[in-house]
């Protein structure tokens, strides 16, 4: 499970980071979105698909978490 960064961007959109790939694409979808849940599949703008488990509270960004990749192999 590689550790991923999620922040804030100026535009008001979630920006994905994987520093051990080098990877930053935009978040197109964020499977649970609210104050009371937040987390679970994570689409990206590229098409790419992580999952983070969800979290019982809306972090304050920018936040590193653990994703795995859903439908492909897991990165350490």
């Amino acid at each position: 499970m590689p550790k991923i960064m999620l922040r804030r961007t100026e535009s008001g959109s979630i920006s994905f980071y994987v520093p051990k790939k080098d990877l930053e694409a935009e978040v197109k979808t964020l499977e649970f979105s609210t104050p009371e849940k937040w987390g679970g599949e994570i689409e990206l703008t590229d098409g790419s698909r992580f999952y983070v488990e969800p979290l019982n509270y809306e972090p304050k960004l920018p936040v590193t978490l653990r994703a795995s990749r859903v439908g492909g192999m897991d990165d350490d």
